[in-house]
């Protein structure tokens, strides 16, 4: 089952990995990858959120739009 996040206007897939017991989120539409994990929604929004500002600076250092 798949559910969507909104996480800073950016949509994320999120799934339930039986085999870690977390859900994985993994943004949708960029021009790389960028995922994080949580234990709770929480968790998976703080995570979602450094993951993708993560991925944004990285693309900002390398002139990337």
């Amino acid at each position: 089952m798949q559910s969507i996040m909104i996480i800073n206007d950016h949509k994320a897939i999120i799934q339930y990995d039986p085999e870690l017991d977390l859900f994985r989120g993994e943004f949708v539409g960029l021009n790389g990858g960028a995922d994080f994990y949580g234990d709770s929604i929480t968790v998976l929004e703080h995570e979602g959120e450094q993951s993708l500002q993560t991925f944004l600076d990285v693309c900002k250092e390398n002139g990337i739009a």
